[in-house]
């Protein structure tokens, strides 16, 4: 599969996962209403924004630049060949 590039589908994406965000986050309060499971969603919402940030930015710019990669699983191929390639250390 290769890269999004039409800017239309790449906000209809990013629109997509607010909606599941916001879905989410709706069901499990109806599930759950209370200030406890909201301020909990409030502080896994950020957290997560917080890691991916750190993935994505920050590991590229301020750790390794020459790492990149496309996702989750492309980084930890990534870590995994990079530990083979030093012997396992």
């Amino acid at each position: 599969m290769g890269d999004l590039k039409s800017e239309r589908r790449i906000v209809a994406k990013g629109l997509m996962f607010l909606v599941i965000a916001t879905a989410a986050t709706g069901l499990i309060l109806i599930e759950a209403p209370s200030i406890r499971v909201g301020v909990l969603l409030v502080l896994l919402v950020w957290a997560s924004c917080r890691f991916y940030y750190f993935l994505f930015y920050v590991l590229e710019k301020y750790v390794d630049p020459d790492l990149r990669y496309a996702g989750l699983l492309a980084l930890v191929g990534e870590l995994w060949r990079s530990r083979l390639h030093q012997g396992g250390a």
